[in-house]
């Protein structure tokens, strides 16, 4: 008897820059606004099953707290999608590593087998920009041309560059309590071709179409923006929060716009909608994809997009990446799971029996 081979896809940054290289870098973005917008407009519960993040707080002793957690998301009778990732602001000043580090695994629900592993930096920068690309192609007004960026860290680079895709922007206004990361931010994004401008932050807030925070104000540091001058069919995709206490908008601004939760559930516990009562709280993004006719008239009114990641973004991710991967032979495969030798004896594959074991199976019986 042939013992299967079960093998899994190990998927590295430089199988990533591979990929980018053959694919295009906006291609790759566009088909995945894409494909979330379809999971989102076919999205049942009964078919895919994602429950809200768990995690741990961490902290060091000279570091500040952090968070380290995980999402999965269960495609019934087909494959289970676990994101871990650790939200680390120390890591920026202390080691240069950045604040967010992730891996995605994919495992076979049939069988438990690991399938693919890969980096999850690249793939969750990708997913967020695309969902508030997503978000601000039903919330924001159409002819939205001024984008204002609050926080010009390394989130910044995917939502310029993802709502670059669904809107002609004109101007891009920037600003960061770090001018090193203002500045920098120029350099990073120049790849897009764009009019990127630092900007006093009150100046920001008052021309800007669409606004996208995403900092890492600590939890209780209050919001990162007044609210008070926006203009009044302003769009805020709100991606900083990420933890119980942490939130980037005042409450005033949340109360008379629409708020909408990419995961109801996981944003009343860490995102803006912790601010709010249950009653103040807007449909979620998968409601306006599926009934978009019904929230049209809030394009000329404030409109907020509660970012706080959800699990089936990583899951659509993570399958177009590794569609490509597969399709352009990228990867390493490995042998990790001790699945060979006699499946009733745990110790046959290190003790090297790696031979099947060809006896009919014997159900235990007392004497």
């Amino acid at each position: 008897m042939t013992l299967p081979v079960l093998r899994t896809l190990l998927l590295g940054p430089t199988d990533l820059r591979a990929l980018v290289e053959g694919v295009g870098l906006d291609v790759l973005m566009d088909e995945l606004i894409h494909a979330l917008t379809v999971a989102l407009r076919e999205f049942d519960e009964s078919v895919l099953q994602v429950p809200k993040r768990e995690g741990f707080q961490v902290a060091g002793e000279s570091r500040p707290s952090g968070t380290m957690g995980w999402m999965p998301a269960l495609r019934r009778g087909d494959s289970l999608t676990v994101r871990v990732s650790a939200s680390l602001p120390g890591n920026r000043g202390d080691s240069k590593l950045p604040t967010l580090v992730a891996s995605h695994s994919v495992y076979d629900v049939k069988t438990g087998h690991l399938l693919a592993v890969m980096d999850g930096v690249f793939a969750t920068a990708l997913r967020t920009g695309a969902a508030s690309a997503v978000a601000s192609r039903y919330l924001a007004h159409p002819d939205s041309r001024v984008l204002g960026l609050v926080g010009c860290g390394a989130q910044a680079v995917s939502q310029l560059h993802a709502l670059s895709r669904v809107f002609r922007l004109e101007q891009v206004l920037v600003h960061d309590v770090d001018p090193d990361a203002t500045r920098s931010f120029v350099r990073r994004v120049a790849f897009l071709g764009l009019d990127v401008r630092p900007t006093p932050l009150p100046d920001l807030e008052a021309r800007a179409d669409i606004l996208c925070t995403a900092t890492t104000v600590a939890p209780g540091a209050g919001a990162v923006i007044s609210g008070h001058a926006l203009q009044p069919h302003a769009h805020v995709n709100a991606v900083g929060a990420d933890q119980p206490g942490k939130a980037e908008l005042p409450l005033a601004l949340l109360r008379r716009s629409l708020v909408v939760p990419d995961f109801p559930a996981q944003a009343r516990l860490e995102g803006e909608c912790q601010q709010l009562h249950p009653d103040q709280i807007g449909p979620d993004l998968a409601t306006v994809v599926q009934q978009p006719e019904e929230f049209l008239g809030w394009r000329e009114r404030n409109t907020v997009f509660d970012s706080t990641g959800h699990a089936l973004e990583d899951h659509v991710v993570t399958r177009l990446l590794l569609d490509h991967a597969r399709r352009m032979g990228l990867g390493t495969w490995v042998e990790l799971e001790s699945l060979g030798g006699d499946p009733l004896d745990p110790y046959s594959q290190v003790r090297g029996d790696t031979a099947a074991h060809t006896e009919s199976p014997r159900r235990a019986t007392g004497s």
